[in-house]
């Protein structure tokens, strides 16, 4: 018994140490650049598909293609250093707010909500910072071309077929709330002002543009997993890059991917913005 007390207590002064690295200043400080490091990438996706709908230009319109074109700027490499190294500081502050946040709702009905979105966070932007610092290191990446392989694994049963058309369907669902999170403005809710006051207009107006075009592109990611379902063929499912380049197919698809690619440049502006105003 003295045993198992004495395990209890260094578990339980492991996670009071935990939760005072992730309640520190620079911890904050940190997290807070990994906003900006997302919000630089959305900037670039949205340029790349802005320059595509006007036929201005190539690139791939998803992560990779970002990745690429700042590891090609003068200094991107060190952009790409103090971002990915910002973003994992990002992605363990949301890991800790799940755990910690999720024990201090536990006897709530929020607390499956608050730990899963927490710990999806966590997921997206560690697989965002492992992109950037593999680019860092001088390596590269193809978000496109992973997917479809990713997808062949699954495509090669009837089973896997119908794991992937979920996948699509969980896509199109958050692309979905996305839309109604900028529509209904309940972005606000993740926000705070500085002094107690209201946030910014330039703050509302990005967020509101931006959750409604990334939302539309990942609808369009979803669909795109779906067709590849039914038809069973990879080489539909390429991720956001993909569902950009159908879009310019479509009737009225040039001011569709102006729309959406000025969209993903104001949730990049947002995502900057979003540094200084989040609740953390």
């Amino acid at each position: 018994m003295a045993l198992n007390g004495g395990a209890r207590g260094a578990a339980k002064d492991v996670e009071d140490k935990a939760e005072q690295v992730a309640d520190h200043p620079w911890m904050e400080k940190a997290a807070r650049a990994g906003f900006i490091m997302s919000g630089v990438v959305h900037l670039l996706i949205g340029w790349i598909a802005l320059r595509g709908g006007f036929r201005s230009g190539g690139g791939d319109a998803d992560q990779s293609g970002a990745l690429s074109t700042l590891a090609s700027a003068p200094g991107g490499m060190i952009l790409l250093w103090i971002g990915g190294i910002a973003m994992i500081a990002l992605a363990l502050w949301f890991a800790a707010e799940a755990w910690f946040g999720g024990k201090r709702e536990r006897e709530t009905t929020d607390m499956v909500k608050h730990v899963v979105k927490s710990v999806g966070k966590a997921v997206v932007y560690a697989a965002l910072a492992f992109t950037a610092l593999r680019f860092a290191t001088g390596g590269s990446s193809d978000s496109g071309q992973q997917t479809s392989e990713i997808t062949g694994m699954f495509l090669q049963n009837a089973a896997g077929r119908i794991l992937v058309g979920i996948a699509g369907l969980v896509v199109i669902g958050i692309g979905i709330y996305h839309v109604v999170k900028g529509v209904t403005r309940k972005f606000e809710e993740d926000l705070k002002a500085t002094g107690g006051g209201n946030v910014g207009k330039a703050v509302v107006v990005t967020g509101v543009a931006g959750y409604v075009a990334k939302g539309l592109a990942l609808v369009g990611v979803g669909v795109l997993f779906g067709w590849a379902a039914i038809g069973a063929d990879p080489e539909k499912a390429t991720g956001m890059d993909g569902a950009i380049k159908q879009m310019a197919t479509l009737p009225a698809g040039t001011v569709l991917l102006a729309v959406v690619g000025a969209g993903l440049i104001l949730y990049g502006i947002y995502s900057i913005l979003r540094s200084r105003y989040a609740s953390m």
